[in-house]
Parts: C-alpha cells; structure tokens; sequence
C-alpha cells in the first residue's frame, strides 16, 4: 500500500507461499484495537474524524414568480380604486409574499408601486391561493415576488 493505495507490485516474488488454512476476518475500525482506541481524539491511522453532516431544516424558500403562477388555485382580480382611475394612474405593483405551507398568503408586502394602487394590490393577493411547494414530497413555506398590473382602457 502506497498512501492508503494499492498498487501494482514492482517485482515478481520469487516464492509463492501457498496458506493452508484460511486467514482469520479482518477486522477493522475502532473496535479491532480495543476499548476507547481514540479517546485523545486522534486516529491511529492518522485519518481525520468522521464528520457527521446534518441539513438544516428549510425555514423558508425563494421560487421564481413564474413557478408560484403555476401552482395558483384562486386568483382575485383587484378593483381599481376609482380615484386612481379619475388621475389616470396606472402601473405595476410588486409585492413580496410568504406563502404558507397550506399555500395561503402570508406576510405580504408593497416592495414598488404606485402608491394610489398599492391597498388594491394588497387587498386581492391576500386572498389568494396556491398549491403547497414540494420538497422532497413535503410543504415548505416560499417566498415569491407578485407583479400586479394596473392599466387603464381609454
């Protein structure tokens, strides 16, 4: 062995010992040196320690606005507040949301906008509806950012 790596003898041996009986099991790890071999916490074999990886839970999760569009169940249209209508404002809303792990709005709000339709905005997408977002077959809680549009027919 060559750094922990088997590799090709260099010569042919001259003498081919043929084993009677078979040879006892290897054992390995800690157990074959006896009790506590590592108790210092340094590895015999000069091997680091065996690290343990634990993923974190997924608290919440960032998913595109196209990807939350697909799993929209209900959708309420906003009402377009009459005095914006009479100035003649019009424009994009966006909102950023949590949507719950039941797929309802939670945590909504204004990130841009026109401020005459920003109460209309809220208004509707809160009562919107989403399928639950998957993960690994589970419901997780995402974030998304929600464009409402506004425009005026003339």
């Amino acid at each position: 062995m060559n750094d922990g790596h088997f590799s090709a003898p260099r010569t042919i041996p001259n003498v081919i010992v043929m084993v009677e009986k078979p040879e006892p099991p290897l054992i390995t790890g800690p157990e074959s040196m006896g009790p506590n071999p590592t108790a210092n916490g340094d590895d015999p074999f000069g091997r680091r320690p065996a690290v343990t990886v634990v993923r974190p839970e997924i608290k919440t999760l960032r998913v595109s606005t196209r990807v939350e569009e697909g799993l929209l169940i209900r959708k309420t249209m906003p009402a377009y507040p009459a005095i914006a209508k009479a100035v003649g404002v019009s424009g994009t809303v966006t909102l950023e949301a949590t949507i719950s792990k039941t797929g309802t709005i939670e945590n909504l709000r204004v990130t841009s906008g026109p401020p005459m339709l920003q109460r209309a905005a809220l208004d509707a997408v809160s009562t919107w509806l989403y399928r639950p977002y998957l993960l690994d077959g589970k419901p997780v809680e995402v974030e998304t950012t929600v464009d409402v549009i506004f425009t005026l027919n003339r």
